[in-house]
């Protein structure tokens, strides 16, 4: 099939009565030990949180704010994907495929979408256009969950290949951050007849290479890998290993998929431990309702079992030009040494001065700028 059809979000009103009620009898632990986030998301603060998203969070509103951009299901390799895709007014604008990661969604690029497509009504040039194609991973958001093994990041990249060659665009672009970073990469190495270069703002596939004193750069990422293997990846170990033990907790309560997956704004953004200084309450719970509302906290979460794994994640060399931007916060911050043995190409590299891991959500205009900067050079 062949098909691109219209799409629009439509929760049913029992899916969001069914929340309400949940989220009003949930069974809380008792508080953490501490007086930090060092055990985990603190009970008051979910709490909180769990309290506006039932009693004032409102969702109807926030779905006509998604609405408002074009969406349209496709089915590729077999499976229905979900997609957002603007078309820029002016003629000679760049076709751009823009890819979430986990634990984020289409929300993730709300505030960068129309401005990469109309910047002169945002105060650009019509020269830095992009026709934006913003796809749902496979098990995300409102694309279908694969119902056999084997969507990792290269089925999905080949995907997306299909994707933009059935919207018409034979040259493109690629953006992408977290699992979009490494779909992105592979779009790079598998599609390069049609793809004109590719940005990135983590590096999933490069290695530490340290030769001698660590530079102040390796230094940083040192650090990054150290504390995200101590402290912070127990959830990727976790969904790597058993998503579907994970599964049944988190779709059966809104709280704890809420904790799970605010926990990684709290400790991903740039944010001096307050999520909400950055991103409001209801664009956080915008992004979790994406996972609640289509009951994808296992789909999601397998795409961590397809993919750590050496036998399923072949390195890739990627020859396209590859522009790369690092955000202070990044869970791993990039370094060139360690990229350029599988980006043969790297042409922009960009010392960010603020934002983390979630660039398009946290720093939405240091995002655009950032984009037509580089895509620039290759138009």
């Amino acid at each position: 099939m062949t098909a691109v059809n219209p799409f629009r979000i439509s929760v049913s009103d029992g899916v969001l009565t069914d929340l309400k009620s949940r989220l009003r009898n949930t069974r809380w632990p008792e508080a953490e030990l501490v007086d930090d986030w060092s055990q985990g998301a603190p009970l008051a603060w979910i709490k909180e949180v769990c309290r506006y998203w039932a009693e004032e969070y409102d969702w109807r509103r926030r779905e006509a704010l998604l609405n408002r951009f074009p969406q349209f299901t496709t089915e590729i390799d077999g499976l229905g994907i979900h997609f957002l895709h603007v078309r820029s007014p002016h003629p000679n604008a760049m076709p751009l495929i823009i890819t979430h990661g986990w634990p984020g969604s289409i929300v993730e690029f709300h505030k960068v979408i129309e401005p990469l497509a109309d910047p002169v009504k945002y105060g650009g040039s019509a020269a830095d256009a992009f026709h934006v194609v913003c796809p749902s991973l496979p098990g995300f958001g409102f694309s279908a969950k694969p119902t056999a093994t084997g969507w990792g990041v290269g089925r999905i990249a080949s995907a997306w290949a299909v994707l933009m060659d059935r919207l018409g665009y034979s040259r493109y672009g690629a953006q992408g951050g977290d699992w979009g970073s490494a779909v992105t990469t592979a779009i790079g190495a598998l599609d390069a007849e049609h793809c004109a270069g590719i940005h990135i703002t983590l590096a999933m596939s490069s290695r530490p290479n340290v030769e001698g004193q660590p530079t102040p750069e390796e230094e940083r990422a040192l650090n990054g890998i150290k504390y995200y293997a101590d402290w912070d990846s127990g959830y990727s170990k976790q969904q790597s290993t058993r998503p579907q033990t994970l599964g049944y907790g988190l779709t059966d309560s809104p709280s704890g998929q809420a904790a799970w997956i605010l926990e990684k704004f709290w400790a991903w953004t740039d944010c001096d431990g307050r999520p909400e200084s950055v991103l409001s309450r209801d664009e956080l719970l915008d992004n979790v309702m994406l996972y609640w509302v289509t009951a994808t906290a296992a789909s999601s979460a397998r795409l961590y079992w397809e993919s750590f794994s050496p036998k399923r994640r072949p390195v890739l060399k990627v020859n396209v030009p590859t522009g790369v931007a690092v955000f202070p916060k990044e869970i791993v911050t990039p370094v060139r040494k360690w990229m350029e043995p599988n980006f043969t190409d790297i042409r922009h590299w960009k010392e960010m001065p603020k934002g983390g891991h979630f660039a398009a959500f946290e720093q939405p205009d240091l995002f655009v700028a950032e984009v037509r900067e580089y895509f620039g050079m290759l138009r």
